[in-house]
């Protein structure tokens, strides 16, 4: 296997990963990146741009040699780390939990005015 595959390699399991963590669907690093603007954090989103660059130049047979190839496995191997510790249920239940307090604060809100209304116009 050569170099150029195992950076291959590393690309395509940081975009499964990526695929299965945050539902980031793209069949490139490139594409990958531009999915996932809010879904990861600024150091997480350099890593995957340098992969995205990386991939790119992979293709060029001279252009492949210019790449350093310790800090792309380094860079993967970061955002894979960040990527194992997403826990998809815990993001799942934070979002009802998050929709669901938005829609009691607007039930209370509604009500609140309502009173106010009722208590205004002489009806309470």
């Amino acid at each position: 296997m050569t170099e150029t595959d195992a950076i291959r390699t590393e690309i395509r399991q940081t975009l499964d990963l990526l695929r299965t963590k945050l539902g980031v669907r793209g069949t490139s690093a490139e594409r990958a990146l531009s999915r996932s603007k809010r879904l990861l954090p600024s150091w997480a989103k350099g890593a995957l741009a340098e992969l995205a660059r990386a991939e790119q130049v992979l293709d060029h047979p001279r252009l492949s040699l210019t790449l350093d190839r310790a800090a792309l496995s380094r860079s993967a191997g970061e955002l894979r780390a960040h990527l194992k510790t997403i826990d998809v249920a815990d993001r799942r239940k934070g979002w009802w939990l998050g929709m669901l307090g938005g829609l009691s604060f607007n039930l209370i809100a509604f009500t609140a005015l309502l009173i106010g209304v009722l208590v205004w116009r002489g009806f309470l």
